[in-house]
């Protein structure tokens, strides 16, 4: 049974990767890190399979779709 992939907020990723949001934002510029999804003019969240798949190997996680 395959769940919709949620979008998850700021604090679910500082808490899930450990990381500090400076860290996750430098991250983000050097595409080390998915990039946040807009979901309104002042929010933002992140795909949670893409968190999920960084968590399980952020050395080897690469972008598997162009975001733009």
């Amino acid at each position: 049974m395959s769940n919709p992939d949620r979008i998850i907020r700021l604090n679910t990723v500082l808490d899930r990767t450990g990381l500090s949001r400076s860290t996750i934002y430098r991250k983000i510029a050097e595409g080390t890190f998915p990039a946040q999804l807009r979901i309104s003019i002042h929010g933002a969240g992140w795909r949670e399979s893409d968190v999920n798949r960084w968590v399980e190997n952020p050395v080897g996680w690469q972008l598997e779709r162009e975001e733009r």
